[in-house]
């Protein structure tokens, strides 16, 4: 068996805001994806993540237990494959910002949910908010809380604008330019992140009014701003939003940007060569760049590994 293939993701924009009802734009990244294999050898390779599976099928029976109405699964068949030796092969980096376990949700939901909602159907906005449940459900073993936005990203595989949590919509996002100097692109941190810490620090700095008042007053501001100047191709304005907006996640997001990049961040923000703001919960993993000129970028960030996903 060979199930098919399931990209990751990028949150353009809405980190943390879409938690608070900011928007949101994510889009399918092709370069990574990942699929469900079956291992008949066992090999050690492949056992953690088929370990991870065992787990993860006793907890979707729970789900499937406490709240049939919003899914059920062909346990049999799941269990059966998990014990002869089902894992997800996959290139996608764990810990990374890119939805790796997105991408194992989908893939599990495409493969055993009974009566599933598929991408050829015409996909209403309750269809859209039921499989965005569902898969909030299931991708919160791995993370605690979950928006399920990464693995209905990597199950529709099709740019997806959040206007709130009850209003989301596929998105046309421009066309790239082939010859743009401009590029979006991926700032390797070297380690890995963990998204259940860094979702319970923002949780705690919740609690405090000025916090609250920094998100809405500021933080919400500039990523919707971010999200509507994208989707019109209005780059200037684009660029005067995403400094505002780096500027805001270094002064307030501390905990979740490693910290030998804080000095090169504010190096970006104050020279405007380029500018970093988190991809995913940060913590580690990749920090997603933004340049109107991907060479200066390139010198400014001499050794480290960069990877472009979007050019202007």
């Amino acid at each position: 068996m060979r199930g098919p293939l399931f990209y990751s993701k990028i949150l353009l924009f809405g980190e943390y805001g879409i938690i608070k009802d900011s928007k949101g734009l994510s889009i399918p990244y092709n370069f990574y994806n990942g699929a469900l294999k079956i291992d008949e050898h066992k090999t050690i390779a492949t056992k953690k993540s088929n370990d991870s599976l065992i787990r993860f099928a006793q907890y979707l029976e729970n789900v499937q237990r406490n709240n049939p109405e919003l899914v059920t699964f062909d346990l049999d068949k799941l269990k059966s494959d998990v014990e002869n030796g089902l894992y997800f092969d996959s290139s996608i980096p764990q810990g990374y910002g890119v939805g790796s376990s997105g991408a194992l949700v989908a893939a599990v939901y495409d493969q055993y949910a009974s009566d599933k909602i598929t991408v050829l159907e015409n996909l209403t906005r309750d269809k859209l908010l039921k499989l965005k449940h569902i898969f909030a459900e299931m991708e919160s073993f791995f993370h605690g809380k979950s928006s399920g936005l990464d693995p209905l990203n990597s199950y529709l595989s099709l740019p997806i604008l959040i206007n709130s949590k009850d209003n989301i919509e596929p998105a046309g996002i421009p066309s790239q330019a082939t010859d743009g100097q401009g590029a979006v692109f991926l700032l390797d941190s070297g380690t890995t992140g963990e998204t259940a810490p860094m979702v319970r620090i923002f949780m705690e700095n919740m609690k405090k009014e000025g916090f609250r008042n920094m998100l809405k007053d500021q933080f919400v501001k500039h990523t919707d701003a971010c999200v509507d100047d994208f989707l019109k191709g209005d780059v200037k304005s684009l660029f005067k939003n995403i400094k505002h907006l780096s500027k805001v996640v270094l002064d307030n997001f501390k905990p979740m940007i490693p910290e030998e990049f804080h000095t090169l961040w504010k190096k970006g923000i104050e020279s405007n060569a380029y500018y970093l703001k988190l991809c995913g919960s940060g913590g580690g993993g990749y920090m997603l760049g933004f340049t109107e000129d991907f060479e200066r970028a390139q010198k400014e960030l001499d050794g480290y590994k960069l990877e472009v996903v979007y050019n202007f």
